[in-house]
C-alpha cells in the first residue's frame, strides 16, 4: 500500500493509474485540457491561491541529439470533500520521451503539433483532517483509533469510494482525448475538450 506522510493511500489494487500513449499528439493542447478538466470537476492547486499557477510541483527538461526532448512535470491540486472532513490529493507524474514537432494535414491543412511518447501516472490520497484535531486533544488522541474504525469507518469507505469512482471518470477522459479504446459500462457523451492527438492505426474518414 502507498503511504505518505499524514495521508492514507488508496486502493493499492488500482494505484497508481498509468496511461501511455505513443504517436502523434499536441502536448500543450492535452496539458491544458487536463488541466481545465480537473478545475471544472472543483480541483485546486495546492496553495488555493487561482492567481498563482502552482499546479506544477516540478518541472524538468532535457534535450538530447536531433532535439529530442525528454520531459518530467509533476502536479498535486486537492479537492474538499463536500460534507466531510477530508481532503483529497491526486499526484500527477508525467514523463514525455523523445518529444519533437512535426505536422499533421488535416482537412487540407497543416498544423504544427508533437509526436513522442508520454506515461501518465496518476495516485489518488485522501487526507483525514479532522485527526488534527483529535491529536492536539490529549484525551481525543486516545480514541482516535476507535473513532477510525467504529465510528468514522462507514464515512471513509464511502468517501474512498467517491474519489475512485472520480479518478475512474478522469482516467477515462484522458484516453477519450488520446483516441484510446475504453471499455465503459455506461454511455459515454461526446467530449467538451477537442483531442488533438491523431493516432496513427486512426484514418481520418472521408466523406
Amino acid at each position: 500500500m502507498v503511504v505518505k506522510k499524514g495521508l492514507i493511500g488508496l486502493f493499492p489494487e488500482f494505484s497508481p493509474m498509468r496511461i501511455k500513449y505513443k504517436d502523434i499528439f499536441d502536448m500543450k493542447s492535452f496539458y491544458e485540457a487536463l488541466h481545465e478538466w480537473l478545475l471544472e470537476h472543483d480541483w485546486i492547486n495546492i496553495e488555493e491561491d487561482p492567481s498563482k499557477d502552482t499546479w506544477e510541483t516540478f518541472y524538468g527538461e532535457r534535450i538530447g541529439q536531433g532535439g529530442l526532448k525528454e520531459i518530467w512535470i509533476r502536479w498535486r491540486p486537492k479537492k474538499k470533500a463536500e460534507g466531510a472532513e477530508l481532503t483529497y490529493y491526486l499526484d500527477f507524474n508525467f514523463h514525455c520521451i523523445a518529444l519533437k514537432k512535426t505536422e499533421v494535414v488535416k482537412e487540407g491543412r497543416k498544423f504544427k503539433t508533437d509526436k513522442g511518447e508520454v506515461e501518465l501516472t496518476i495516485k489518488a490520497f485522501i487526507e483525514k483532517d479532522y485527526e488534527k484535531g483529535f491529536q492536539r486533544h490529549s484525551i481525543l488522541k486516545q480514541i482516535l483509533d476507535l473513532f477510525n474504525r467504529r465510528i468514522y469507518r462507514q464515512v471513509l469507505e464511502e468517501r474512498k469510494k467517491e474519489l475512485y469512482q472520480e479518478t475512474y471518470v478522469l482516467q477515462n477522459f484522458i484516453k477519450q482525448w488520446f483516441k484510446m479504446k475504453r471499455y465503459l459500462p455506461y454511455e459515454e457523451t461526446k467530449s467538451f475538450f477537442t483531442s488533438e492527438a491523431w493516432p496513427s492505426h486512426l484514418k481520418e474518414k472521408k466523406v
